[in-house]
Order: structure tokens, then sequence, then C-alpha cells
């Protein structure tokens, strides 16, 4: 079993990540070199050096850049992600998209652009688990 692929992009984390935990509020810029996992809410820009996930109920206000990264909660800002973006059906983000990939969940509501900077179409899914 623990060498079938790993096909959600929240399954490669991999390292430890940074955690801002549910309930905690974060203010100012952050920049890690791995992975980060926000439950809270954070105001200000970031810079993630790996896999970014905000979950259902996290907030970030500010701009984000990301190697990838898995949206269910709310953005208020422009998201960059070098290589994959998910926007799950619970998103919401109020900015400008750029990825190289993008899939988005039905339900999900973007207000602002959207560039993909690969060669593949945008791909729209149903989602059928929740985390």
């Amino acid at each position: 079993m623990a060498d079938l692929p790993k096909r959600r992009l929240l399954d490669q984390f991999g390292a430890s990540p940074t955690f801002i935990a549910e309930g905690c509020r974060m203010q100012g810029d952050l920049e890690t070199r791995g992975a980060l996992v926000l439950s809270g809410t954070l105001e200000g820009d970031g810079r993630v050096g790996g896999a970014l996930s905000i979950s259902v109920g996290a907030r970030w206000r500010g701009n984000v850049s990301a190697k990838a990264g898995v949206i269910a909660g709310e953005v208020i800002g422009n998201v960059t992600i070098e290589d994959k973006l998910e926007v799950g059906a619970t998103a919401v983000i109020r900015g400008s998209i750029a990825a190289k990939t993008l899939a988005i969940a039905n339900g999900a509501v973007i207000e602002g652009d959207i560039v993909v900077t690969g060669t593949q179409p945008v791909v729209k899914f149903e989602e059928k688990r929740s985390a």
C-alpha cells in the first residue's frame, strides 16, 4: 500500500509542514522554505517554498506565492502557484490567480483574473471527499 501513487496534492506534503492552527491569528509577512498548512487567519503577504494548504474556515488576507497549493478556505489577495493549484468547493478567492495547472471544484467562488501558465486547460471537478 505504501507504494501507491499519491493522487491528491495534500497527500504529497511529505516533510513536516509549518502549521498555523485553527483559532490562531497572525499578522505580518511570512516566508517558509517548506510546506504550510493554514487553518487560522493570516494577514500579510507570503512566500511558501513548498505546498500550501488553506483549510476550510481559514482566511488569508494578502498576496501569496507557493510551489503548489490546495485552497478550501478564503483568500483575499493574489495567488501565484508555480505548479498545480487545486481550488476546493468551499474556497473563496478574491484576487487574481496564476498557476501552471489549475483544478476548480464546482461551488468555488473566484472573483478575479485567472492565468494558466501551462498548456493544460482548467479542470473543473465535483468534490467527492472532505479534507
